[in-house]
Parts: structure tokens; C-alpha cells; sequence
């Protein structure tokens, strides 16, 4: 008996063990008598199911050396070795090296290029096989629609017709395909009504289509006429139509899929149970969601941060953080959901704190990993640790990535440091809209008029076209730094030059404009005027222009219109409580009081926080929960006698209480951003910029305090508020006392 009849008892990769180690070197070699033509056909067989490039090779190689003729199978068979372990100059070569060539050798060499994305290659050897004399079939026509343009397409459709192939299920599957990647449905669907019978392959080609194209009600009709047919749905036929369920939100067509997966035996597939949590969670059933990933007997990476992500978005935090613990093995997706949990909900310290356990796992950060932790620095202020990870993102080279790019110069611009942030914007070789946006609205966030507008008159001498955020950019920068004359020529401007219609966040920095500069009845007057229905932050813009005024009239007309729009922002009964306050009227302050405590409303605490050698500290005001305390304190008694000595003033209406004049500066003195300066000069050394983040607009005295510690410390000191920078330095803001 020959060699290759016992080894048929093995499966390909033994029957492939067993010819490597007869063929190595030393061992005896059978003699070319000794091959027949089955010997060499098992051995090519058994390769081409291992793809184990180097057994075909040997194979190859032991075909050339024992001076064996091939047949057509054999010849084949080790074309189809080479391309299917993807080497197609070998598999090339095989092909032209045999004598004989047969349609099975060039469907393997042409599928394999269609495979590769080599569509041009695979279109040159068809025509190279139809000029060689061997006529394409089904299979042929297959591999080279599938790697076809549009136009190229459409002309092996006519080829296909005149061949009588146009029935042909593979083939018309190939077609749908062809027109699906070109982004031509209808013409999908048109090939697949005209197709005579359908298999599994062309329905969930053509409903997968309508659900990522946006068509969602087609591909569940669809879906529902194939359940009329004896057509089987499998697991991509599920995964696309629950696609089409998550698109549309439709919950109940959701589970009805479920029940139709049920009876079909695949709910427990993990393709398809991925599917079905992720369409839960996107209907908005987390329970359900959590109900089929608890179900699940198999869970990979996918379905694990599916459900993450799924807990992140209804703002589980802790649920999606205890599941976080409970995964085997962590990749860059799932630690950037969870990071992306905690940055997107508030919670940025963890965020930041769960990035660093992410280095020290040794798992390589995404560039969405930066995208998120950027904004999250960004809202802490931590410039330390957003240099630190910008020194990541040079490290795992996305430093040219656009993208992170412009988180970088955001990221820079939120923590004060606006020099780095322009650093970052000169780092961008080809700055896109959002480049030029981000550092433009940098500079009008930190009162830098001159070179906000001198960056705008740069953009419009590159291609980049701007748009309403350049816009209200540039009306941010008018509005901080009082130019109401250049705010007026950009805004009246926008539509004539730019064709950018003015909206309501333009209105808003209009108003803001004219308000900040005390011009209060033509402000009144705009707003009448303006071509769009006044919503609370446009009446809001005024309202902080009253309080800057005293104007206790006019802020009662703005607060009745807030009143009406935003019952239930408390923001806009304190702020009239601070009118009321600051024009001595405490009966003003005792009623608006009275209406927020029967309304069930509340004032928003005050805080400020610090960054301090990579750690976040936040004060509220009278704060004695800082275990530096007494410093704290010991430090504003200080700072408080030297003040007075340089001719600082209590303003004692920054004190909304009606109470006793020494109890007011007693409560000032102990302000969120005082305590936090303070901590910052006891735990930095001499020099160092001080930088403070307060969640809300920072109060008159404190604005003046500030100025004179910084003059008297020899320090700057960075306050970022609720609606812009304040740079002290050598006792003058950058503001120039306008915010």
C-alpha cells in the first residue's frame, strides 16, 4: 500500500505533521517513484485547509524536486495553498507554471485579490483568463462583482446576463454586495427582486444594507417577508435586523426579534446576544439589556463592553464599574468605556485615577482613550496631568492625529494655559474648522480681544470657511474684552459676507455685548426686535447685565420672562436675590427666598478647586474640611492685614445676607476661591502660577482681593469662573475689571 492511503486517517494538520517530519533533513526521502499522484494530492489538500504557508512551500517545493508532472487538480490545489495563506506573487507564479490552466486555479488566484482589496489586480486577471481561452463561471463572476467600482460593476452585469448567470444565487448575492458598498440600494434591491430564488446570504445582505443605511422600517419588512419564505435566518441575518431595531428605537420590534431568535435556538450565540443587548440599552431597556448579558453562556469582549457602555449611558456609573471589575481580561475598548463612564458623568477624577491603573496593566491607550481624557483634565483644570497625557499621546504616536490635536488646544485653553494651547494649535500641519474654532474660542475665554480677532482674519486667508462656533468665538472675545463697535461690524457681517445665519447663542453674545457695557434700553430693544423667540439665555444675558447694574427694575421685567421659560433653575432666583441684595432691599431677598423654598428649589453651592502636585482639592465656602486647615486660615488672616496695609476694601454687597458688617466680612473673607489661593500658596513654591476652576461667576470682592494678592505674593493666579479667565498678575486681571 502507498504511504498516503494509511495517512488518510489523519485529519490535515496531523497528516501535515506526519510529511514534515518524514521530510526532514537526514530522514529517508521516498524516491519520485514512490509519490503518486494521491500522495501529493492529500498532502496539497491537507495544506490548504492548515493555510500554513510554510507546508506549502515544502509541498511545492518537494513537487519541483522529485520531477513529479502535475495535473490540473494538483496545479490548482497549490494555487489555491498560496493564495489562501495569502501570498499571491507565489500563487501567481504556480499559475502560470502550469501547463495546463482550469477555471478552479484562476477563481482561486482572482477570489484571493477580491479578498485583499486588490480589486484592480483581480479585474486584470479576469481578463487575462477569458483571453487564455477558459470561460468564467458562477463562482469566477462572484469574486471579481464583489471587487468591483460602481462603474465596473455595472458592466460585468451585462457580461453576467449574456452568460446566463443572472439567476444564479451566488452571483446575484456578489451583485448586492457590489451595489451595497457603493452605496447604490436601490439598485440592491432591484438585483435582488429580479433574482428567482434567494438564499440566506443574499436576504441578510440586502437587509444589513437597509440598516446601516437608515432604513430600518425596509429592513425589518424585509425581514418579515423572508420569515414567509423556508429561508433559515442565521446570526448575521439577527444581528442586522436587531441593527435595524436599535436605529429605529423601536423596543417592540426589538422583542419580537428576541422571540423569532428564541425559536431559532441562537440566542445563545455571542454575536447575536452582543447584538441584543446592545439593542436593549439603545431603546432605552437596561434592564432587559442586563436581563440577556446575565443569560449569556459565552461573553467576549465585545458583549462585556456593550454592557459597560450600556450602564455608562443611563448613568449607572457604579453598576457599570462593578461589571468593569468582574471582566477577565481588559483591552484599550473596555478601560475607555469606563474611563469615558466616569469623564462623561462628572466624574473626572476617577476617570483620570482608572487611566493611570490602565498604564500600569501595560494596556496600549487608544486615540479615543485621549479623546476622552483630554476633555477630562480639561474640566479639573488639571493642566499637570494634561501635560502628562499629552506626553502619552507623543509616546503612542497620535500626536499628529487631528483629532487629538484639537482636544490638545481645548484641553490647554480650559486649564489656563493658553500658551500651550496656541503651541498645540502651530503643531497642526492642515488646521480643519474645529482647530481654528477651539483656539478662538481659547482666546475669547480668556479676554484675549486683539488675538482672537487676529486669528479670525488669519483663518479667512487659508480655505477654511467659518462657521456659527468661529462666530460666537469671536462675539465671546468683543463681549470680554468691551469691544462693542468690532462685535457690532462681525455679528451684522455674518450673513452678507459669510452666509452664517445668526442663532440664538449670537443673540446671546450680543446681548451679553451691550449689556456688559451698561447700554441696558438697547439691549431691551435688540431683543424685541430679533428675528427668533427669546429663550431663557438670551433673557439670562440680560439679567447678569441688571445685577452688574443694579438695575432692580429691569431685572424684575427679565426675572418674571425667566420665570415663565425656566421655572425650576434656581440660578435665576439667586441672581435676583443678589439684585435685591446688592440695592439693600431685603424684603426683595425674603420673598424670592420664600418662593424658591415653596417651589422646592435650592441655590447651587459655590465651589473652587486646585491642582496640587497632580492631586485635585476643592473648597466650599468656610471649608474647614481640608486637613491643612489652620494653615488655610492662619494664611488669609496674613494676606488679610497686608491687603489693608496696600488699601484694600471689604465691597461688603458681595455679602447677599442682612446681617451685622462685621459678620459680612467674616463671610467674604472665607469665600470658595480664597480658601483655595491660600492652600495653593502653602503648597506650591514661590513663583509658581496658581491656578483656581470656581463653578460659578467669581464674586466682586473676591475679583478685588485677587488682584491685590497677587501683587503682594508676587504671583500669577489663574481663575477660571463660570464664563470666563481672570490672569492676575502684579495686581491688574486681565478682564481689565470687565466681566
Amino acid at each position: 500500500m502507498p504511504v498516503w492511503y494509511y495517512c488518510r486517517a489523519f485529519n490535515a494538520n496531523s497528516f501535515c505533521d506526519y510529511f514534515l517530519a518524514f521530510n526532514r533533513p537526514g530522514r529517508f526521502k521516498l524516491p519520485p517513484c514512490g509519490m503518486g499522484w494521491g500522495w501529493k494530492k492529500q498532502i496539497a489538500k491537507a495544506c490548504v485547509k492548515s493555510k500554513s504557508l510554510a507546508e506549502a512551500k515544502l509541498v511545492h517545493a518537494h513537487i519541483i524536486a522529485t520531477g513529479f508532472e502535475p495535473d490540473l487538480f494538483l496545479g490548482a490545489s497549490v494555487v489555491i495553498v498560496y493564495a489562501k495563506c495569502g501570498n499571491l506573487v507565489d500563487a501567481c507564479c504556480a499559475l502560470r507554471e502550469m501547463a495546463q490552466q482550469n477555471v478552479v486555479s484562476w477563481n482561486a488566484i482572482i477570489a484571493a485579490y477580491s479578498a485583499h482589496g486588490n480589486s484592480e489586480e483581480a479585474l486584470s486577471l479576469f481578463n487575462q483568463m477569458k483571453q487564455g481561452g477558459i470561460q468564467p463561471d458562477h463562482f469566477t463572476f462572484a469574486s471579481v462583482v464583489s471587487a468591483a467600482s460602481l462603474q465596473h460593476g455595472r458592466e460585468f452585469q451585462d457580461c453576467i446576463i449574456k452568460s446566463g448567470f443572472q439567476s444564479d444565487v451566488v452571483v446575484g448575492g456578489a451583485l448586492i454586495y457590489m451595489y451595497v458598498k457603493s452605496g447604490t440600494i436601490d439598485d440592491a434591491r432591484k438585483v435582488f427582486d429580479e433574482m428567482p430564488m434567494h438564499n440566506v446570504v443574499s436576504w441578510t445582505a440586502m437587509i444589513a444594507a437597509y440598516a446601516r443605511h437608515g432604513s430600518g422600517d425596509e429592513a425589518l419588512s424585509l425581514f418579515y417577508q423572508m420569515q414567509g419564505t423556508r429561508v433559515q435566518p442565521n446570526h448575521f441575518t439577527f444581528a442586522s435586523v436587531l441593527s435595524a431595531c436599535t436605529s429605529l428605537a423601536n423596543l417592540e420590534h426589538g422583542r419580537r426579534i428576541h422571540n423569532c431568535i428564541i425559536k431559532n435556538g441562537v440566542e445563545s450565540d455571542v454575536f447575536v446576544g452582543s447584538a441584543l443587548v446592545d439593542m436593549y440599552i439603545k431603546c432605552g431597556s437596561i434592564k432587559d439589556a442586563g436581563n440577556v448579558f446575565d443569560r449569556m453562556p459565552e461573553r467576549d469582549q465585545v458583549s462585556w463592553t456593550t454592557m459597560i457602555a450600556g450602564y455608562v449611558q443611563t448613568g449607572c456609573v457604579d453598576e457599570a464599574m462593578k461589571l468593569f471589575q468582574k471582566v477577565p481580561q481588559h483591552d484599550a475598548v473596555s478601560w475607555t468605556a469606563m474611563i469615558a463612564g466616569c469623564s462623561q458623568n462628572g466624574r473626572s477624577t476617577e476617570a483620570l485615577d482608572l487611566f493611570c491603573q490602565m498604564r500600569q496593566k501595560r494596556v496600549k491607550p487608544n486615540s479615543v482613550t485621549f479623546l476622552i481624557l483630554l476633555p477630562a483634565c480639561a474640566n479639573l483644570a488639571a493642566l499637570e496631568q494634561g501635560k502628562q497625557v499629552h506626553e502619552d499621546i507623543v509616546r503612542s504616536g497620535f500626536q499628529s492625529d487631528i483629532m487629538v490635536g484639537n482636544a490638545l488646544i481645548d484641553m490647554y485653553a480650559k486649564c489656563g494655559s493658553i500658551e500651550n494651547a496656541r503651541k498645540a494649535f502651530d503643531k497642526i500641519l492642515e488646521p480643519v474648522v474645529v482647530s481654528w474654532n477651539a483656539m478662538i474660542v481659547g482666546y475669547a475665554l480668556h479676554g484675549h480681544g486683539k488675538e482672537t480677532l487676529q486669528l479670525f482674519e488669519k483663518m479667512q486667508y487659508s480655505d477654511t470657511k467659518p462657521n456659527h462656533v468661529t462666530f460666537v468665538g469671536v462675539l465671546t472675545a468683543c463681549c470680554h474684552s468691551g469691544l462693542v463697535d468690532d462685535g457690532w461690524q462681525y455679528f451684522s457681517s455674518m450673513k452678507a459676507r459669510y452666509n452664517v445665519t445668526p442663532a440664538v447663542e449670537h443673540y446671546c453674545c450680543m446681548v451679553n455685548l451691550f449689556g456688559r457695557v451698561g447700554l441696558l434700553d438697547e439691549v431691551l430693544d435688540f431683543i424685541n426686535k430679533i428675528p427668533v423667540k427669546p429663550n431663557a439665555a438670551i433673557w439670562g444675558s440680560l439679567f447678569g447685565a441688571c445685577r452688574m447694574y443694579a438695575n432692580v427694575d429691569l431685572g424684575e421685567y427679565v426675572a418674571e420672562r425667566l420665570f415663565e421659560l425656566d421655572p425650576q433653575n434656581s440660578a435665576h432666583y439667586v441672581l435676583l436675590s443678589n439684585i435685591y441684595a446688592t440695592a439693600g432691599r431685603w424684603d426683595g431677598v425674603e420673598k424670592v427666598r420664600k418662593m424658591m423654598k415653596d417651589r422646592g428649589l435650592r441655590k447651587m453651592p459655590g465651589y473652587s478647586w486646585i491642582e496640587v502636585n497632580s492631586k485635585v482639592y476643592a473648597f466650599l465656602a468656610g471649608d474647614k474640611s481640608q486637613p491643612e486647615t489652620e494653615k488655610i486660615y492662619a494664611k488669609l488672616e496674613s494676606l488679610a492685614g497686608q491687603m489693608k496695609e496696600a488699601g484694600y476694601l471689604t465691597t461688603m454687597n458681595a455679602a447677599l445676607y442682612d446681617v451685622e458688617e462685621e459678620q459680612k466680612e467674616h463671610i467674604i473673607c472665607h469665600h470658595s476661591e480664597k480658601l483655595a489661593i491660600a492652600f495653593g500658596l502653602i503648597k506650591t513654591s514661590h513663583g509658581t502660577p496658581i491656578r483656581i476652576v470656581k463653578n460659578l461667576r467669581v464674586c466682586n470682592d473676591c475679583h478685588s482681593a485677587t488682584k491685590f494678592i497677587s501683587k503682594i505674593v508676587a504671583r500669577e493666579i489663574v481663575v477660571r469662573d463660570a464664563y470666563r479667565f481672570h490672569h492676575f498678575k502684579d495686581g491688574h486681571c486681565s478682564c481689565g475689571d470687565f466681566w
